[in-house]
């Protein structure tokens, strides 16, 4: 193991003692799909998906530093807002979440319900990095990133740890990817595991910006926000951080990519014969293998949440 690799790896071990009994232990589930494939089904997490994780990794980072922040904001489409409302409001610290216009209901009534203050009127995909520095001036809050920030990264780490820790034998994970914190964290702990196992990114095709960085060894920026179900991995490209963790140190193997009908049978297959309620993001790596693009042997599949809108499930379904 690299410096670099230990370093990492011991920062995702104190982060699953940091977090324990604010997240879930989700389980470890075998399928009739295939007696190889192993689910972690993170739609079991609390808040709906493994973004607590993460979120609770930073905010207690933060509140045990002085001076002890004032606030926290953030800055997503609704999976990491309920879970920086979540952790704020166990902490005690006020919340403010900026949310695109276009987010998914249910995620923001859920954000709010958890007693952060959301802002959506005007914020898009295109300018809400500009209006979360503006809001950050006026408030003096803290930002939890959702994607590009060490604590998130080795909190997310902590579900392949999990993983790994109950199947030890897996010879691949699969985990959804968009800004890279749930793939950097995870291919941190499954490089560090002592055993050789692949790690691989799944990614729809019309939001396929780390696919073309895995390719060009550089980070490549979509022209604007893509249009996918998997409304979760709607981020134009890959943070700093997760490209050093993932490309420049070279933990992550692959990158593959899935078209919208392969997401959508992915969204079927999960509600109707594996019987666990996805969201189209958290289907990405069960729509790798259902489209025969992991390799074969013994396969984990990270599920990465299970925050659906109702209306897109109820049509797919």
């Amino acid at each position: 193991m690299t410096p670099y690799l230990e370093e990492h790896s011991e920062q995702v071990g104190q982060a699953a003692e940091r977090i324990r009994g604010h997240v879930r232990r989700t389980p470890v589930l075998n399928t009739d799909l295939d007696s190889d494939l192993y689910l972690k089904p993170e739609c079991l997490q609390v808040t709906g998906s493994f973004k607590p994780r993460g979120a609770f990794n930073a905010v207690l980072s933060l509140t045990a530093r002085t001076p002890r922040p004032s606030g926290v904001i953030a800055v997503s489409s609704g999976n990491h807002a309920q879970a920086v409302a979540l952790a704020a409001a166990t902490v005690g610290l006020p919340a403010l979440i900026l949310i695109p216009e276009d987010a998914n209901p249910a995620k923001v009534a859920a954000t709010r319900a958890l007693g952060a203050e959301v802002i959506q009127e005007g914020i898009t995909f295109a300018n809400r990095e500009q209006r979360l520095r503006e809001v950050m001036a006026e408030r003096g809050y803290t930002l939890v990133h959702p994607f590009d920030d060490w604590d998130v990264i080795h909190g997310q780490g902590t579900v392949v740890r999990e993983l790994l820790d109950d199947e030890p034998d897996l010879q691949a994970v699969a985990t959804p990817v968009g800004g890279g914190g749930l793939l950097a964290g995870s291919a941190i702990s499954a490089k560090s595991h002592g055993r050789p196992v692949k790690v691989i990114g799944v990614e729809p095709v019309a939001a396929d910006d780390a696919y073309r960085t895995w390719k060009t060894g550089r980070i490549e920026v979509l022209p604007s926000s893509p249009t996918t179900l998997a409304d979760g991995v709607r981020t134009t490209a890959i943070g700093a951080r997760n490209f050093e963790v993932m490309f420049a140190n070279r933990l992550v193997d692959e990158i593959v990519t899935v078209t919208e009908e392969e997401i959508a049978t992915a969204v079927r297959v999960a509600w109707s014969r594996v019987h666990l309620a996805l969201e189209p993001t958290g289907a990405l790596p069960l729509a790798a293998y259902l489209a025969g693009k992991l390799p074969k042997g013994r396969t984990g599949l990270v599920l990465s949440g299970g925050n659906a809108n109702f209306a897109t499930v109820a049509t797919l379904l």
